[in-house]
């Protein structure tokens, strides 16, 4: 039984071996095509688009994805402008759709969401020593452009408190 078992496992080595010993034939004739510049028109009139924020905050993304897999169906029909709102306990997602089932704009507000790692970086390097006591979260688009990407902080010393305006590369807009 042992000398079946191990002329088994001989020859089954043997053939995974013997399978992966092809040459490779250096001398082949690859030829480089160069294909032609495509031009790409605005999509249709019709086409809905919409970018999400890169948050690392689980919460956004949850709410963004619930957005993406949400089907208007054909609720819209008949109405001018049809809004879908989604909230969650940090914050919030309106869109607007027109008549044709179009996305035309979406406003997404959150509050004391996980910041970017760069906009931690930069606002701990800027004000060594200062803590972010709260943070806002402002996202808009429209018509498949972003707006408005930016998070509005509150950071105290001691009793002084500043707001700043960050975007989410971690770029000081605003001091107020």
């Amino acid at each position: 039984m042992k000398a079946v078992i191990i002329s088994l496992l001989f020859f089954g080595f043997a053939t995974v071996t013997y399978s992966q010993g092809e040459k490779v034939d250096n001398k082949l004739n690859l030829e480089i095509t160069n294909l032609p510049e495509v031009v790409i028109h605005k999509a249709e009139k019709d086409f809905s688009v919409y970018l999400r924020d890169n948050n690392p905050d689980k919460h956004v993304n949850r709410l963004q994805e619930k957005f993406i897999s949400y089907d208007i169906g054909r609720d819209y029909e008949g109405a001018k402008e049809y809004l879908v709102v989604m909230r969650l306990r940090k914050g919030s997602l309106a869109a607007t759709y027109d008549g044709n089932g179009k996305l035309t704009r979406v406003v997404e507000k959150y509050k004391n969401v996980r910041l970017p790692d760069k906009v931690l970086i930069s606002i701990y390097k800027t004000y060594p020593e200062w803590i972010i006591v709260n943070d806002k979260l402002l996202y808009t688009q429209s018509e498949g452009e972003v707006l408005n990407n930016e998070y509005s902080l509150k950071i105290k010393k001691d009793n002084d408190v500043k707001r700043l305006v960050v975007n989410p590369n971690g770029d000081i807009l605003k001091e107020l």
